[in-house]
C-alpha cells in the first residue's frame, strides 16, 4: 500500500454515533432505589424516650422485654400486646414499614451511660422483666452512608467515561485538541468550480494551487516551491466561502475546514495549543489544505488595544500560528487558505510572503460577472420563457454573489405564493425590490401630496440623468413604499470605470441634486427626501477638493491618509486651508445645483410627463425613458443599452464583430461612494 492509499484509507475525524445506555444506566437505577428504600425505611425505628418515661411503664407492667445494646450504649424496649391498644401508646409506637411492623417491636429506645451498670438496675428494680444482650451493629446506618457514597462513584466513573469518548462534557478534557473538519475521499464537499461563477480570476489562482497538490512534479521541475498560503479577500458574500468549499470539492486531499472563532477561548493557552493540534493533523495527512474563515478574529495586528504587561490570548495564539506557518522547523506539504472581509486590520507578519504568499482579492462581480452568476442559481427553477438572465444582471448593479442568491430564492417563493407554474420576470423583478427596498407597505399611508412630491423627486433625478452626458441614467426607478427604501428609491448602472474626470464627477452631482432641484421648480420649497442625495455630494465634493486635487484654489495637494480614523479630529491642514476647502466645496455644490435647475427648467415638459407616469405606473425602467421623453442627445448608448444590446467595431481587417461593453472593476483611484448602490429616498 503506497502512501495516497494509506492517507486515503485514514477514517475521517468525524464524531462518535452516541451509544445507547448499557448496565451501566441499571446500576445507577438500582442503587438510587437502594438509597430511597434505606432512608424511607429509617421511618420505623424505634422512638426515643428518657429512661425515667422506662420506669414508670415497667412499673405499670405495660414493658414484654427489654434489649440492652453494649456497642451502642443504648436499650430497646418492647411492650405488651394489651398495652399497644392502649390510647397512651397508639400515637407514639412506630408507623407500619416493610421491615418492622408495629406489632413485632421494639417500639422505643433510651441512651444509657453504661450498659453493664443498667443492666445491674434492672435486675435489682425490676426482676419480672425479660431481658437480653445483643451486640449488633448499625446495619441501617451503614448501608445508607455506603450506598450514597457508591453511587457518588458510579457516577462519577460514568461521567469520567462520557468524557473519554467525547460525549456531551467531554470537551473540559479536549479543550486543546483542534475543532476542525476534515474532508477526504471519504468525506467529500459536493460543491465544485463549475457552482463558482463571475470569479474567474479568484478561480484560475486557486486551480493552481489544487494543481500543485495534484501534480507538483511539472512545478518543483522548474525549481518552484509550494506556496505556503493564500489569502481570500473581498466584501461580506462575494463568494470567499463558496469558492473554499469548491477547493474541498475538487482537491483530491485531506482538507481541514475551521472558523478563527474556533482557537479563541477563555483558557489561557488554549488557543496555541489547538493550532499546535491543527498543524500536528495536518502534518501527518501532507499534502493537504487548511481553510481557516474569517481568520481576522485571531489575525489582528498585535498591539493595539492591550494593556501593557496583560496577556493577550489572542496574541499568543497569533504567534503560534506565525511559527506553524514558516517558522524555524517548517515542514512542506501544507498550504493555508484564509478569508476575511478585513485584510486592513491583519498584522503585517501574517500578511508577508512565505506565510500568505498570495492574496486573492474577491471583488462584486461585474455584469457579465453577474450574468453567470444568475444562470448557476437559476438552474433549479422551473422559468418561464421571458427570463432573461442579461436583463436581470443589468437590473442588479452592486449586488454580490449572494444577494443574487437571495433574488432567486424571493423569485422563487413569490410565484409559488402566487399559485405559478413556473417563474417569470415579473416575479424577479417584484424579488429584487423586495432585496432592495425590503416589503412593500401596501398599509402604509402616504397622502396624495406626498406621492406627488416624491414622484417629481424621482422624475428630477431621471431627467437629470437622461439629459446629462457624463451622468449614469437611471436604471429603475419606484415611489413603491417600502420597509427600507421608505417613500421610494432610484437605481443605477454605473460606468465600471478606474478614472474619472471632473466632468464625470460633476455630472453625477447634478444628477444627485436633480430631485432638490425639482421639488423646487414644481413645489417652490422643498423637503427632507434629499437626505440622502446631500450626503452623497458632501462626500464626493470633499472628496474632489482635499483628496484628488480638482480645485484650482487649493492646488494639487491631497490630504487623503488611509490610516487616518474617521473620528480623528486632527486635521492635516490649517483653519485657514479648512476654511477655504469649506468655501469651495460649497462654490462646487452651488454651481452644481443651479446648473441642474437651468436642466430642468429647459426640460420642465418632460419632467412633467415622467412624474404623471410615475404617478399612474409607480415604476419606471430605463426602457420606457425613451418613449417618453425622447432619445438621449448623446451618440454614446449608456452602459444598460450598451450592455443588452452589444456595440459594433471594426477590426484591424476592417470585419465587423459583435462585441460586449464589458464593465472593468474599480481600482484604487475610484472615488468613494460612486458605487451606484441604491440609497433610500427618506430616512
Amino acid at each position: 500500500m503506497n502512501e495516497n492509499q494509506d492517507r486515503n484509507s485514514r477514517k475521517p475525524l468525524l464524531p462518535k454515533p452516541p451509544q445507547r445506555p448499557g448496565y451501566q444506566i441499571w446500576v445507577v437505577v438500582g442503587l438510587v432505589m437502594l438509597a430511597l428504600f434505606t432512608f424511607f425505611n429509617r421511618g420505623s425505628d424505634p422512638r426515643t424516650i428518657t429512661k425515667k418515661e422506662f420506669k414508670s411503664m415497667a412499673q405499670e407492667g405495660d414493658v414484654n422485654a427489654v434489649t440492652i445494646l453494649p456497642t451502642q450504649n443504648s436499650v430497646e424496649i418492647t411492650l405488651k400486646d394489651e398495652a399497644l391498644k392502649n390510647i397512651k401508646y397508639r400515637d407514639r409506637i412506630p408507623k407500619p414499614s416493610l421491615l418492622t411492623p408495629y406489632t413485632t417491636g421494639p417500639h422505643f429506645q433510651f441512651d444509657v451511660v453504661d450498659a453493664k451498670v443498667f443492666e445491674e438496675e434492672l435486675q435489682k428494680e425490676f426482676p419480672g422483666i425479660k431481658y437480653k444482650v445483643e451486640r449488633r451493629a448499625d446495619i441501617t446506618g451503614g448501608l445508607l452512608y455506603w450506598g450514597l457514597f457508591i453511587l457518588m462513584m458510579v457516577g462519577l466513573w460514568m461521567i469520567m467515561r462520557r468524557v473519554a469518548t467525547g460525549g456531551p462534557g467531554g470537551q473540559i478534557f479536549n479543550i486543546g485538541r483542534s475543532r476542525a473538519t476534515l474532508f477526504d475521499a471519504e468525506n467529500k464537499v459536493k460543491i465544485t468550480f463549475n457552482d463558482v461563477a463571475g470569479l474567474d480570476e479568484a478561480k484560475e489562482e486557486i486551480k493552481e494551487i489544487v494543481e500543485f497538490l495534484k501534480n507538483p512534479k511539472k512545478f518543483t521541475d522548474l525549481g518552484g516551491k509550494i506556496p505556503k498560503g493564500a489569502l481570500l479577500v473581498g466584501s461580506p458574500g462575494t463568494g470567499k466561502t463558496l469558492l473554499a468549499k469548491a477547493v474541498a470539492g475538487e482537491a483530491n486531499v485531506p482538507f481541514f475546514s475551521l472558523s478563527g472563532s474556533d482557537f479563541v477561548e477563555m483558557f489561557v493557552g488554549v488557543g496555541a495549543a489547538r493550532v499546535r493540534d491543527l498543524f500536528k493533523q495536518a502534518k501527518e495527512k501532507a499534502p493537504c489544505i487548511i481553510f481557516i474563515d474569517e481568520i481576522d478574529a485571531i489575525g489582528r495586528s498585535r498591539g493595539r488595544g492591550s494593556m501593557p504587561g496583560a496577556n493577550d490570548e489572542r496574541e499568543n495564539t497569533l504567534n503560534s500560528l506565525l511559527v506553524e506557518m514558516d517558522g524555524f522547523a517548517t515542514d512542506s506539504g501544507v498550504i493555508i487558505l484564509a478569508a476575511t472581509n478585513r485584510p486592513d486590520v491583519l498584522d503585517s507578519a501574517l500578511m508577508r510572503p512565505g506565510r500568505f504568499d498570495r492574496m486573492i482579492s474577491i471583488d462584486k462581480p461585474d455584469l457579465n460577472g453577474r450574468e453567470s452568476i444568475f444562470k448557476v442559481h437559476l438552474k433549479p427553477l422551473k422559468l418561464a420563457s421571458d427570463v432573461d438572465p442579461k436583463k436581470l444582471a443589468a437590473q442588479t448593479p452592486g449586488f454580490a454573489g449572494a444577494e443574487i442568491a437571495n433574488v432567486c430564492n424571493e423569485a422563487a417563493l413569490i410565484a409559488a405564493r402566487r399559485n405559478k407554474s413556473s417563474v417569470d420576470m415579473q416575479d424577479f423583478q417584484d424579488a429584487v425590490d423586495r432585496v432592495i427596498g425590503g416589503l412593500e407597505k401596501k398599509n402604509k399611508l402616504i397622502s396624495p401630496e406626498e406621492k406627488k412630491i416624491v414622484a417629481y423627486h424621482e422624475a428630477g433625478h431621471a431627467v437629470a440623468a437622461w439629459f446629462l452626458e457624463h451622468a449614469n441614467p437611471l436604471v429603475k426607478v419606484s415611489i413603491v413604499p417600502r420597509g427600507v427604501a421608505a417613500l421610494g428609491y432610484a437605481q443605477y448602472l454605473p460606468r465600471e470605470q478606474f478614472l474619472y474626470t471632473y466632468e464625470q464627477l460633476f455630472d453625477e452631482m447634478c444628477m444627485t441634486l436633480g430631485g432638490r432641484a425639482a421639488e423646487e421648480i414644481i413645489f417652490g420649497k422643498v423637503s427632507t427626501g434629499a437626505l440622502s442625495d446631500l450626503e452623497h455630494i458632501t462626500k464626493m465634493s470633499y472628496a474632489m477638493v482635499t483628496v484628488y486635487g480638482m480645485n484650482e484654489k487649493i492646488g494639487n495637494v491631497s490630504f487623503y491618509d488611509s490610516k487616518q480614523s474617521e473620528y480623528n479630529f486632527n486635521k492635516p491642514y490649517s483653519e485657514e486651508t479648512g476654511k477655504t476647502i469649506d468655501e469651495e466645496v460649497r462654490k462646487i455644490i452651488d454651481t452644481a445645483y443651479q446648473h441642474t435647475k437651468n436642466l430642468l427648467l429647459e426640460k420642465r415638459e418632460q419632467l412633467e410627463i415622467l412624474a404623471k407616469e410615475l404617478l399612474k405606473r409607480e415604476i419606471i425602467f430605463q426602457s420606457d425613458l425613451e418613449n417618453l421623453i425622447g432619445k438621449r442627445p448623446f451618440d454614446e448608448p449608456t452602459t444598460y443599452q450598451a450592455y443588452l444590446n452589444g456595440n459594433k467595431k471594426k477590426d484591424d481587417a476592417g470585419d465587423e464583430e459583435e462585441t460586449t461593453n464589458v464593465p472593468v472593476h474599480k481600482g484604487p483611484g475610484s472615488v468613494p461612494d460612486m458605487e451606484g448602490n441604491t440609497a433610500p429616498l427618506e430616512k
